[in-house]
């Protein structure tokens, strides 16, 4: 007995294809619907552009140089951009990093003690802040531009003057010498070999923290939170979604990625300079922007502001490779940041097309 086949009609075959295309068009806009992609096409963009104009960028070393460059921002922009994912962004973000290394120096240095003392003070008054920005954010209904501009000027203020009052000038006593200080430099701002190639703790305790980010985004009821507050702050309300407690531990995770980058500027320089820190808010603010996160709230990632910090880390060494002059680094970054928002507009309009 011969095998029997039926072969398809055409009409069959013809849906068959418009079913296939279809898929591949929803596949491809569901890739494109990730905040981070277009984050991730200008990283691509960017790194080709200097691996052709800047031999030197070429080097395995260049990019842990790169790298340690992108993970002191990172570890910034990353709380930076799932609050403005929740709808709010903090200006004080910058001096807060600087707040908390002299914390940390001048509680251990000035009371003799072990620099750990000084580190889990720096943790508390971190936190402090995190919660005085959202406690008053949510009590006050005022923008966080106004609520975090005050506290950005007080702590610029207190930064300076509580620096002068205990050590006489504008920056720490160095804590090279204390007790604990080798044990702290080593969580804090150690060097690390991998496959031969020495790069920052830094490195490793950032992108640690993006993958955490990313599953609590993702996967957690936190993340789910997060969105809702940013999207729309009634409706998530409710629907039985904690607005305020959501808003207040967001600022606290800024205060603690503060923490975490002012111990690492202490136990790297040993010293501290009171005046550091204003400006470098806008950086972390520009990295999330770059990496997909909305002024407006609602909508970002975790890996997009990771990608804003590769690119920001990429042009900061790119341009010293290349032998241009350093001036022009803000010129770039303007480019970076207006060319990142047409890049995402661009994207997220494609992933929307039928």
């Amino acid at each position: 007995m011969s095998a029997h086949t039926t072969t398809p009609s055409p009409s069959t075959r013809s849906a068959t294809r418009v079913q296939n295309r279809t898929a591949q068009r929803s596949l491809m806009r569901r890739f494109l619907a990730r905040p981070e992609v277009g984050a991730m096409i200008g990283a691509i963009a960017v790194y080709a552009f200097f691996w052709t104009v800047a031999p030197s960028f070429r080097a395995v070393e260049s990019l842990s140089t790169v790298l340690y460059q992108a993970s002191t921002l990172g570890l910034m922009a990353l709380p930076v951009g799932l609050l403005m994912i929740g709808g709010e962004f903090d200006l004080s973000a910058g001096v807060a990093v600087i707040t908390s290394s002299l914390t940390a120096s001048m509680f251990a240095y000035q009371l003799s003690m072990n620099v750990w003392m000084g580190v889990i003070a720096a943790l508390l008054v971190s936190l402090a802040v995190g919660f005085f920005n959202g406690y008053v954010l949510v009590k006050t209904k005022l923008p966080s531009f106004l609520v975090t501009l005050g506290s950005f000027l007080m702590l610029q203020g207190l930064n300076l003057a509580v620096t002068k009052i205990f050590t006489g000038n504008v920056a720490t006593n160095d804590v090279s010498d204390m007790e604990g200080f080798n044990s702290a430099k080593v969580v804090f701002a150690s060097d690390i070999t991998i496959a031969g190639i020495s790069m920052k703790v830094t490195v490793l305790w950032w992108l640690l923290f993006v993958a955490i980010a990313t599953w609590v985004l993702l996967r957690a009821k936190f993340g789910n939170w997060i969105f809702a507050v940013g999207g729309q702050n009634e409706s998530a309300r409710a629907v039985g979604v904690p607005v305020s407690v959501t808003k207040i531990v967001l600022f606290m995770l800024v205060g603690l990625g503060a923490w975490f980058v002012g111990m690492h500027q202490l136990f790297e320089y040993n010293t501290v300079q009171s005046g550091e820190g204003i400006g470098n808010e806008l950086l972390y603010i520009v990295a999330a922007v770059i990496g997909g996160c909305l002024l407006t709230g609602g909508y970002g990632s975790a890996i997009g502001p990771a990608f804003g910090a590769f690119i920001f880390g990429m042009v900061t060494q790119g341009i010293v490779f290349a032998g241009w002059n350093p001036d022009w680094f803000k010129f770039f970054l303007g480019v970076m940041l207006l060319g990142a928002m047409l890049l995402n507009t661009w994207v997220r309009r494609q992933a929307s097309r039928r």
